[in-house]
């Protein structure tokens, strides 16, 4: 395939296992993120504050941005993104978790 021929579009899969050790660290910065965000329409403010108090997954997702991700990548610029959060039962040992499972070797990939 040419380069005139390949797509400029990359879709970046990212899959993250996050411990929470403080809730109320956690709960707090989600909050503030909340508090800070002016063009949060106050209605959207008070169902997102419930939510984050709520459910550490909901703040996580207040907390993490896509762009943060990618931002200072030089020659490239996000166009879209969307992420979920949720909470799982995790075991490191259990071949469920194997993040490699996808990785054929040949997507040019690599894993921290």
């Amino acid at each position: 395939m040419s380069t005139d021929e390949t797509s400029r579009f990359v879709r970046l899969k990212v899959e993250l296992v996050l411990e929470v050790a403080d809730v109320e660290a956690l709960t707090g910065a989600a909050l503030q993120r909340i508090a800070e965000d002016e063009a949060m329409p106050v209605e959207e403010r008070a169902h997102a504050e419930g939510a984050v108090q709520e459910d550490e997954a909901e703040a996580i997702a207040y907390l993490v941005d896509p762009f943060d991700l990618v931002g200072d990548v030089p020659g490239a610029e996000l166009v879209q993104a969307s992420w979920s959060s949720e909470q799982v039962d995790y075991d490191p040992d259990s071949p469920d978790w194997d993040l490699d499972e996808d990785d054929d070797g040949e997507d040019g990939g690599s894993r921290v």
